[in-house]
């Protein structure tokens, strides 16, 4: 079955950075699964990446409007590089997902619109995706970092949660007050 991406891109006024992930997880697409406390980016309670921000900026982001309110403070956009695809085995792994049909207009929007300085992956798997099929996205705009995470999944063990906060604090925008 096709599921449709779960809750669009969030672009801040003055976004300068964007991150870039694959395609919500399945209890945020409507259907047998939904849940609707999935409402946003990496909302499922197993993935860091929201405890690994609060680590970075010092802040609890236990909310939807809280998390927003912190990317619109730092310029950082969000978007995921799949607009629409297939789940295989309903798992929320990426290499379970396929069919694939890009995010490519609203991204190119996006850096089109906005002076996007860096962009940062999720994933490897985001990074060599997005070098694959946005070539001309990346063409346009030479002067944009290109920047891979590591994953904030839990499966991505190579690297601790505590070595993931260090690196994310290094290379992430600074907190602005």
């Amino acid at each position: 079955m096709l599921e449709n991406h779960a809750f669009g891109n969030f672009v801040p006024k003055h976004s300068r950075y964007l991150i870039l992930g694959s395609f919500p997880v399945k209890q945020a697409v409507k259907g047998t699964n939904y849940d609707k406390t999935y409402d946003f980016f990496y909302s499922i309670k197993r993935n860091q990446f929201w405890p690994i921000l609060e680590a970075v900026y010092g802040l609890e982001l236990a909310t939807k409007a809280k998390k927003q309110q912190l990317l619109s403070r730092l310029g950082i956009a969000m978007a995921d590089i799949i607009l629409k695809c297939t789940r295989t085995r309903g798992s929320n792994l990426d290499n379970n997902l396929s069919n694939f049909h890009y995010n490519l207009a609203a991204i190119k929007e996006i850096l089109d619109t906005h002076h996007i300085e860096k962009i940062y992956f999720t994933s490897c798997f985001v990074a060599k995706q997005f070098r694959k099929f946005f070539k001309a996205v990346i063409e346009a705009h030479p002067a944009t970092e290109l920047i891979t995470l590591p994953s904030p999944s839990p499966r991505y063990a190579l690297v601790s949660k505590e070595q993931k906060i260090l690196m994310y604090k290094a290379l992430l925008p600074k907190h602005k007050t």
